[in-house]
């Protein structure tokens, strides 16, 4: 059976029309449909003003927007006249430093032809721009197209202005007025990571090269351009000194010879260098130490809220990420050098980091005592690591702190639950008043329906303890055994939650899982190896992925532990995953076809040899033979010989992240083994699915292969 999508005017057709899947037992009626649990708008890249505004962008049912919340009463309010589900993303929110206009970015990334994501098949093409709008309400202007930027400080040549990148270049445009952008800069490589200088008069910039990156700083008034200790290295994350006159960035060894794939646990050690802005005169302060942490591992800016991975705090020390244990934690070191002092031990991560306007705090993001949660922890710079208050605790899940007070006593954040999907928030640190959410969910949203997951461990084929969450649907009848359903992330480099995520791919998974629950499915959620939150030996497991496939491990103990619940029936064992998870799940239905009984994969990878050729132009096929042998035996097409499932392929042929051609290939050979295959293909739409109709007609699929191929095909 196919799905076929001729283009975006029909799948939305088909959406309006489409039956949902029955219920598993035909006396209990639907709890909510999949557009009810998707309906919730979907909050990313918050950032906050120095006058106490709140900005956001919303994805409201595919129409994007720029909303904001004003002091004293704030009542959030849309910005931007965006109606239509159309799949052009916002992003990038900032504030000009008056707190009066804001700019952001509307459009998707190009991929390497140029070309801008159009799933919408938009006939005249569409663009990746640079808009400003006023804070208090107007018509949004355009600047110019670009991405990346950022809103001078200060009183210098630069104020008044936003620099941006467009097709490797800097730009820049007044952020009042009618005057068009202007190129700023014509330089080789492809520059990045803006940062002014707190006066506005120089701009800091990564010049990515291919095997070596500089940090580059542009001044604005004398027009002179300087990179800092240029290397064969890869320098990053520029970030200024409070006084504008040095420049701190991370260093990263060359490494062109390595394999893309495979756990990284120690390295040529990355170091912490501080340069002068006026002369490029510059020198390593910290070296990591050779052993666990060498290998450079930073913050998730996964929301788009401009994190950085260095913080320039007060008493000229830097705040910086280091996995020296073995999990990811903040450590102080001064710039004029030293010992770099442990901040946060135990055996816990921090996701994201930021300072609060005066430089006298931080602000972090972790799952210290909650690991299927995050929350807000505040910590002085020139404190230890008893010093640390927690900011909010509980069921709730909260990220992306954004502080609106200079020491940061007030803070806007994204947070969610079990039943509630994500929403910004005020809250007060430490304790205070409880949280005042800026939004209320639809009335239509069905939280009262949802099931709070359980967490459980289990453990893997080789006996490494697993983490996950279990659906279980809403009213079982004593002594059922019910079909049940695996999900894998994608990534790897992700962890599954007890509530809705904070990235929007996972927010619309775990409606899914939820929406699967509500249908009458027993639903396990897996933090397989090679994923975060667990610490660094987790995270870097041996034999991951193209190198040997081990989280295939954790397929098999997902199924197993299913396989001996009194409330599963174990010949009704799903798969389901998108990404990385995709990739899972055509490895467990081609490995292990006797445990899964049928799959739904979104955009996986079949052979990770395609993706080789993707990352590495020139990939040396002789050289790298071996690599490759590995490469194809870690993959489903290696196996597709014992497959023996049913399977659904869903994909777009604008994937830019996982070759179309991988979803092409397993569709060939599974037809040449009689497998039954069906797919579901998007025209011009990329990875993430762009487009909310796409999203639902995905899932709407997916839970009618299951109920086809584990309700109405049970034996």
């Amino acid at each position: 059976m196919r799905y076929p999508l001729l283009s975006t005017r029909l799948a939305t057709a088909c959406v309006a029309f489409a039956i949902s899947p029955p219920p598993l037992s035909a006396q209990d009626a639907p709890l909510f449909t999949i557009e009810q649990v998707l309906s919730v708008p979907f909050p990313s890249a918050l950032a906050a003003s120095s006058q106490g505004g709140v900005a956001w962008a919303f994805d409201s049912v595919g129409a994007r927007n720029v909303w904001v919340a004003l002091p004293p009463a704030y009542a959030a309010r849309r910005l931007t006249p965006y109606a239509t589900d159309d799949g052009q993303a916002i992003t990038s929110v900032q504030w000009s430093p008056d707190g009066r206009t804001i700019v952001y970015i509307r459009g998707g990334d190009p991929n390497g032809h140029e070309e801008i994501p159009n799933p919408s098949l938009i006939p005249e093409g569409v663009h990746e721009e640079v808009w400003i709008v006023p804070a208090t309400g107007g018509a949004p202007r355009r600047l110019g197209e670009g991405t990346g930027p950022s809103v001078a400080p200060g009183s210098g040549p630069g104020a008044g202005h936003v620099a941006f990148v467009q097709k490797g270049e800097i730009w820049w445009a007044p952020t009042g007025g009618v005057a068009k952008a202007e190129q700023l800069t014509h330089i080789r490589g492809k520059a990045r990571s803006l940062r002014w200088s707190p006066d506005g008069t120089k701009l800091a910039f990564v010049s990515a090269r291919g095997d070596h990156a500089f940090v580059g700083v542009y001044d604005v008034a004398t027009r002179e351009l300087r990179y800092l200790a240029p290397s064969v290295d890869n320098d990053d994350d520029p970030t200024w000194s409070p006084d504008g006159m040095r420049v701190a960035f991370v260093r990263q060894p060359a490494v062109t010879r390595a394999a893309v794939f495979g756990a990284r646990r120690t390295g040529q050690p990355w170091s912490i260098w501080v340069a002068e802005a006026a002369t490029g005169e510059g020198q390593a302060i910290w070296t990591a130490p050779a052993g666990p942490g060498s290998v450079f591992d930073g913050f998730d800016d996964f929301d788009d809220v401009g994190i950085d991975d260095i913080l320039w705090g007060k008493g000229d020390v830097l705040i910086v990420p280091w996995e020296r244990d073995g999990w990811l934690h903040l450590y102080r070191i001064p710039v004029r050098g030293g010992d770099a002092t442990l901040l946060t031990p135990g055996a816990f991560e921090v996701m994201q980091a930021t300072l609060t306007p005066d430089r006298g705090a931080i602000l972090f993001a972790s799952n210290q005592g909650d690991d299927q949660r995050r929350h807000i922890w505040r910590l002085p710079v020139d404190g230890d690591a008893s010093a640390a208050t927690a900011v909010t605790s509980g069921d709730g899940i909260e990220w992306a702190p954004m502080p609106l007070a200079p020491d940061g006593g007030t803070i806007a954040v994204l947070r969610s639950d079990a039943r509630t999907p994500a929403r910004p928030a005020l809250v007060h640190a430490p304790g205070g008043a409880s949280p005042r959410d800026l939004t209320v969910r639809p009335a239509t949203f069905p939280a009262s329906a949802l099931v709070n997951p359980e967490p459980v461990t289990f453990t893997a084929a080789d006996g490494m303890a697993l983490h996950g969450q279990l659906f279980h649907p809403p009213h079982p009848r004593p002594g059922e055994r019910l079909p049940a359903i695996v999900f894998f992330h994608g990534g790897s480099r992700r962890q599954m939650l007890l509530g809705f995520h904070y990235m929007s791919y996972y927010n619309n998974a775990y409606a899914m899982n939820q929406y699967l629950a509500s249908l009458g499915y027993l639903v396990l959620s897996v933090n397989y190896r090679s994923g975060i939150g667990y610490g660094m030996p987790f995270r870097e497991a041996l034999a991951y992925g193209a190198t040997g496939a081990s989280e295939f491990n954790d397929v098999q103990g997902a199924g197993l532990y299913l396989r001996t619940r009194s409330d599963v029936d174990p010949a009704r064992i799903g798969l389901w995953g998108g990404s990385y998870g995709g990739y899972l799940t055509a490895l467990g239905l081609a490995r292990a076809s006797d445990l899964f009984a049928a799959g739904v994969d979104l955009h996986g990878v079949h052979d990770w040899n395609l993706e080789f050729d993707a990352l590495i132009p020139g990939w040396d096929t002789a050289k790298d033979l071996l690599a490759r042998h590995v490469a194809f035996r870690s993959s489903p097409l290696a196996d597709v010989a014992t497959w023996r499932s049913p399977v659904l392929l869903i994909q777009g042929d604008d994937d830019r992240n996982v070759q179309f051609s991988q979803t092409v290939q397993l569709t060939e050979d599974l037809r040449a083994h009689g497998v039954h295959v069906e797919t579901l293909v998007f025209p011009d739409e990329v990875h993430d699915f762009l487009l909310h109709a796409h999203w639902v007609a995905v899932y709407k699929a997916a839970a009618d292969f299951f109920a086809r191929m584990l309700v109405s095909h049970a034996p």
